[in-house]
């Protein structure tokens, strides 16, 4: 059975550094990080007290108050990121097949704050005051729901968890959708909003967060010798995906192909990634041989990169792996310097870095890259973005549990 080739024909962005995918964009190339002290909540206590929270995002803006109080935010961010990739693919629902149109987006922890809000509510009111959207509210397939209702897509509509690979996974899911006949088009990404009292407090208690709280935007300093933990951060990046048969007959704007996708399992522990990268570095080979490409055909590599020294130390030793020699050539850059790290939600803003940079031929760069690190030894862009051909870039993403995912995107050419 030949597989379908597969386009993507449009973007959607919520993220600290920009709303929408121009600003996004822009502040990435730009170098500006999106990082700041929280503010939403009470954070004397914590030892991490600063995230990459959207505060630029006003629900009223995108929901009237009834919808605004009955979705919850990371719902809401999937939906306003979905609109703006319909509209960026000039999709419209009414000239195609709708049962042919299918949602596939994720979450790596759903609506926590909902939890926290209700059960409070609870303590304090009693069983009788708790809300009947409370389980709308926090199940994590609420997104994907939400984006299909909106839109009247009828195909397959269904979700991804895979923590911090959600996004990839879901984009990479999707791509076999459409590859194997299962829809012409599908909306699919990640989404998260987990920069709550409990989220935050939950990795302050494992240790992962930066504590370099009196300089937020130098706080996420992925490979950098100096780098004492990751940023928490909220948003969605949706990706619209057809085959390529659909997007020409309707004349749909055409970004860059979806090439390839690998994925793959540590098999080892809970939170820690495998010390010889073996799992991410297989999940990185299976992506090119799925793209039927070379490892020298890959022109940027966006990394997982989250500001940890275990993940960048290995994530490093793992690319090394695949590209031997070629493993210093490539330009490798985190834009969780600038965004910090959107959890589930971090492959789909990062996947949309990644076909900006083959459209533009632009790769963003590592911001904070001050001090060389002599495990972390690669080209990783520091500081400033780079004007680079770029052919074919790769977009890594490794989660909790174990889990790898790799995606790759081209240059379309008919």
């Amino acid at each position: 059975m030949s597989k379908k080739r597969v386009v993507i024909t449009g973007l959607g962005i919520i993220s600290p550094v920009g709303i929408l995918v121009d600003p996004f964009w822009e502040a990435l190339k730009a170098g500006e990080s999106g990082i700041k002290p929280i503010t939403h909540f009470d954070v004397s206590e914590f030892d991490c007290r600063i995230a990459g929270h959207c505060n630029d995002y006003d629900p009223l803006k995108y929901f009237n108050s009834k919808e605004a109080r009955n979705l919850s935010r990371f719902v809401q961010f999937a939906a306003v990121a979905s609109r703006e990739a319909v509209n960026n693919a000039q999709l419209n629902m009414d000239e195609v097949d709708r049962d042919r149109v299918g949602v596939l987006i994720g979450s790596g922890i759903g609506s926590i704050g909902t939890a926290e809000e209700e059960h409070q509510k609870f303590v304090d009111r009693g069983p009788n005051r708790l809300s009947p959207h409370l389980i709308p509210k926090i199940i994590i397939n609420e997104a994907a729901g939400q984006v299909s209702i909106e839109h009247g897509a009828y195909g397959p509509a269904t979700c991804v968890a895979t923590a911090c690979s959600t996004a990839t996974n879901a984009i990479g899911d999707a791509y076999r959708f459409i590859q194997y006949g299962d829809a012409d088009v599908m909306i699919a990404g990640g989404t998260e909003s987990a920069t709550t009292i409990l989220g935050v407090g939950g990795f302050c208690a494992l240790k992962a967060l930066s504590r370099r709280n009196d300089e937020p935007e130098k706080a996420s300093r992925p490979f950098d010798k100096d780098r004492d933990g990751f940023v928490m951060a909220e948003g969605a990046g949706i990706v619209i995906l057809e085959t390529l048969e659909h997007a020409l007959k309707r004349g749909a704007p055409i970004l860059a192909e979806m090439a390839g996708y690998g994925r793959t399992s540590d098999a080892y522990h809970i939170t820690a990634p495998e010390s010889t990268g073996r799992g991410a570095s297989k999940a990185m080979e299976f992506a090119i041989k799925d793209a039927g490409l070379k490892a020298e055909d890959i022109s940027y590599i966006n990394a997982h990169g989250t500001s940890t020294h275990l993940n960048d130390k290995v994530e490093t030793l793992a690319i090394k792996n695949s590209f031997g020699p070629l493993a210093p050539k490539i330009p490798i850059s985190s834009t969780k310097s600038m965004t910090g790290h959107l959890l589930g939600a971090a492959g789909g803003i990062e996947f949309a870095a990644c076909v900006l940079a083959v459209r533009d031929d632009i790769v963003p760069p590592t911001i904070n890259y001050t001090t060389p690190d002599p495990d972390c030894d690669l080209d990783y862009v520091p500081n400033e973005a780079r004007a680079v051909k770029v052919e074919a870039a790769m977009s890594n993403s490794l989660g909790f549990g174990g889990h790898n995912a790799s995606v790759v995107v081209k240059k379309f050419r008919e």
